[in-house]
């Protein structure tokens, strides 16, 4: 072998040990205890310079400190019994209708996805909703399926709503409105299409009562007796809502949106630590420092695969302009990348390449890496993240059911998102 070749290959092979172990996670270990000696060897081996290095490292950090600040955020929320009251309340509403009650956590799941990140949906919310179809006495199945998928499908809408999203808004040189107002189309037909698919996946499901031990209730006895239902925390729910507006209104006067999402995280925290609810250490824990530095070092690893061949080869599938057929081309390279390689490896690895043709290109990257997991396990992190969840609560993702419901949305929801792309580019203007 080649000396060349094999400088081109120990980058893949590198990056693919990382995903390899981020998917298995040996003994529950973190991803970054492969990411960060994989980050460490390639500088060392000249696969990529200290300096090129750096530069990545100082571009991802903005990023990153926003990622772990929404993470904290989201937390708190949880603390203060958000999701709880939330899921209790779409209980209520549904009225003992399993159809009612996907439309439900549908409409929670966007709002959680868009607003807390897709982290929120399922860390915090996935929990929650089994909780809630248990009271409402509907099999959990279809309703933990509809987390999974929109903590990808429902994460098109605002920057804060996945790390994809942060690294796009980045690479877009959008406002955060401009970039809400591009999204909003291809967000709600993404939706619509997974709504739809799910409804008849699903109807077995959604006209059958809940089998016996499926989704238990638990029973209450003279010393244990039901918790009333939760209230809304308004002070919350007041403190997210000027957070968001806050994340609206700091780029048109040239304040990075990290600044709203600190004001929401020192507000909630003060307020919590004050209160001796949470602690300093919880705090940390909630911000996963481990999971932002295997993100730095996972973009090291990246930029030393793309300083090679395979940046050549992608930029020659990538089509030029922001047409209708070069922007499906693009969402559909974007997919099969993230399905390959992880969604968090092909975002890195195409905005370079996409970035030079204007926003359309970037956002329909986007489209590409936040639709395409939906189809396979290893697509995703989160997804990866959904099934161990699951498995605490004793409920089986069977990979079958969950590869047959991805090859009924995942092209429908790309095309249709993609459609929508490219009408809001004409309507709304990059």
């Amino acid at each position: 072998m080649s000396t060349a070749v094999l400088a081109e290959a120990v980058p893949v092979i590198l990056l693919l040990g990382v995903l390899a172990f981020a998917v298995l996670r040996p003994r529950g270990l973190p991803e970054a205890v492969a990411a960060v000696p994989a980050a460490a060897l390639a500088v060392a081996l000249g696969t990529v310079t200290p300096h090129q290095a750096w530069e990545q490292t100082r571009t991802l950090l903005p990023v990153v400190a926003f990622l772990a600040l929404v993470l904290v955020l989201a937390h708190l929320c949880a603390r203060e019994g958000l999701f709880e009251a939330v899921g209790a309340a779409v209980a209520r509403r549904c009225g003992g209708s399993p159809s009612r009650l996907l439309a439900g956590v549908f409409a929670m799941a966007c709002a959680v996805t868009a607003v807390l990140s897709l982290d929120a949906t399922v860390v915090l919310l996935t929990p929650v909703v089994l909780a809630t179809a248990s009271r409402a006495g509907a099999r959990a199945r279809p309703h933990v399926y509809a987390t999974a998928h929109l903590a990808n499908s429902a994460s098109l809408l605002l920057p804060v709503s996945n790390l994809t999203n942060l690294l796009a808004f980045t690479a877009s040189g959008l406002s955060f409105t401009r970039f809400a107002a591009l999204m909003a189309l291809p967000w709600l037909a993404a939706i619509a299409v997974e709504y739809v698919v799910f409804r008849r996946f699903f109807r077995a499901d959604l006209t059958e009562p809940a089998a016996v031990g499926h989704a238990p209730t638990p029973t209450p006895t003279p010393d244990h007796e039901p918790r009333p239902a939760p209230a809304v925390p308004r002070f919350t729910v007041v403190v997210v809502a000027l957070t968001l507006a806050g994340f609206a209104l700091s780029s048109p006067v040239g304040l990075d949106p990290a600044w709203a999402a600190l004001g929401g995280v020192l507000v909630l925290g003060g307020r919590a630590l004050a209160r001796r609810q949470v602690g300093p250490r919880e705090l940390v824990g909630a911000a996963s420092p481990l999971f932002c530095l295997f993100v730095l070092a996972l973009g090291v690893v990246v930029q030393a695969v793309m300083a090679g061949a395979p940046a050549t080869g992608l930029g020659r599938l990538l089509p030029q302009g922001d047409s209708l057929p070069a922007l499906l081309g693009v969402a559909a390279v974007a997919a099969v990348l993230a399905n390959a390689v992880n969604n968090l490896p092909a975002v890195l690895a195409l905005l370079p390449l996409a970035a030079p043709a204007g926003p359309g290109q970037v956002l329909a990257v986007l489209i590409g890496v936040n639709l395409g997991p939906n189809l396979t396990y290893v697509g995703s992190l989160a997804t990866l993240l959904w099934r161990r969840i699951l498995h605490r609560y004793g409920v089986e993702a069977e990979l079958g059911r969950f590869t047959r419901l991805g090859l009924l949305t995942v092209p429908a929801t790309v095309v249709a998102s993609t459609v929508a792309l490219w009408g809001a580019l004409h309507l709304v203007g990059a």
